[in-house]
């Protein structure tokens, strides 16, 4: 598959938002998501855990050696370390620190379990961080970003994220034995206020990323931020059992799109505040030192 539609197939609300940026930071994009995409499929695979352990490991290993050799055009690759091998490469034209990839194939791989069984808002945070908020940091790097309140703001749109996700997944991750937050209306509706505070936190930030990428960013976090609010309006656990997967549609992007012109009018205006996030962020840095990585 051609990298640049992994992001169209499996990312439509990116991929509507990445229609706003140049054509080459698109594709650096692409190849993140397309690197981002072979971690998942093997912990989602429907085969054993044993196998599946197997497989992400061979891709850990080939990371880590791939990385240490720095080139592997020489080599005869499959698809898959092919795709390896260009996110290696994109790390090396970005400056970007291998730690963060490292957390993202941690956070991963920590999805091998036969039960996962999070309770803790502290792992719940942490878990976020390394899927999610690690990749709003490569994603800064792209964008060349590199003011540390900016790189703060990215990954709390990244956490903000994957709350999203999570509270979107409770009946899919349950039968997959998988348990971030209690499946009940009450724990999503606490984890989506959760989401809205990370949100909150990441627009101020958005100033100090280049202006040819800003609206782009701003699209992708509204698009975003309307799917756990459309989750809400569900109202109880009953109508979001009935809903199926909650999307947001065409339509629905188009309007947000336009909307979207009015928050980048306010990044402008509004001063950029101090990060809001900082006592989730020590949170974080128990088990993973952000500051390190940032």
């Amino acid at each position: 598959m051609d990298k640049k539609n992994y992001l169209a197939i499996f990312a439509k609300s990116f991929n509507w938002a990445g229609f706003f940026l140049p054509k080459k930071v698109y594709e650096d994009c692409a190849k993140l998501y397309a690197f981002c995409r072979i971690l998942d499929d093997v912990a989602d695979e429907k085969t054993n855990l044993d196998s599946r352990i197997e497989k992400f490991n061979k891709i850990k290993n080939f990371f880590k050696k791939s990385y240490d050799l720095k080139n592997n055009e020489e080599l005869e690759l499959n698809e898959n370390e092919k795709i390896i091998n260009e996110v290696i490469n994109l790390a090396a034209n970005n400056n970007i620190k291998i730690i963060i990839f490292e957390d993202l194939i941690d956070g991963v791989g920590s999805d091998l379990k036969k039960k996962i069984h999070i309770r803790s808002v502290k792992d719940l945070l942490v878990y976020s961080y390394r899927v999610a908020g690690s990749v709003g940091l490569v994603m800064s790097k792209i964008l060349n970003v590199n003011d540390r309140r900016a790189l703060k703001g990215a990954i709390d749109l990244g956490i903000a994220m994957q709350l999203t996700n999570i509270a979107r997944d409770v009946i899919e991750d349950k039968k997959m034995n998988r348990e971030y937050i209690k499946p009940d209306f009450e724990n999503i509706q606490a984890t989506l206020k959760l989401a809205e505070m990370f949100y909150d936190s990441s627009f101020s930030s958005i100033q100090k990323i280049p202006f040819k990428y800003k609206f782009s960013i701003i699209v992708a976090r509204r698009i975003y931020r309307q799917i756990g609010r459309k989750i809400l309006q569900k109202g109880n656990m009953e109508n979001y059992e009935k809903s199926g997967k909650i999307y947001v549609n065409n339509f629905e992007k188009i309007y947000q799109t336009i909307i979207s012109i009015f928050d980048l009018i306010l990044v402008y205006l509004k001063e950029i505040e101090p990060h809001q996030r900082a006592k989730e962020h020590n949170i974080i840095s128990q088990e993973v030192d952000l500051d390190e990585r940032i």
